[in-house]
């Protein structure tokens, strides 16, 4: 029963890529409101950076899952 609920490996490359960019899609939609927020864009360019970096160490690791990836979430290639 534990195994069924937990299908998704959080820890997996592609699930925090994908958390990220949630998080970043949620961001930039709240920058075009608040254009003067400053600290919540200093957290959008963290959130940028961990995302690029998680992204190009599966490039190196995995090619295939990176492009499979970068081909679901819509993602530009670097």
């Amino acid at each position: 029963m534990v195994k069924e609920e937990k299908q998704e490996n959080r820890g997996s490359v592609e699930f925090q890529v994908f958390s990220f960019t949630n998080k970043i899609r949620r961001l930039a939609s709240h920058l075009e409101l608040h254009k003067k927020d400053f600290s919540s864009e200093r957290g959008l360019r963290r959130l940028l950076g961990k995302r690029q970096r998680l992204l190009a160490y599966l490039a190196k690791k995995n090619r295939v899952r990176y492009k499979k990836l970068i081909s679901q979430l819509d993602i530009r290639e670097k």
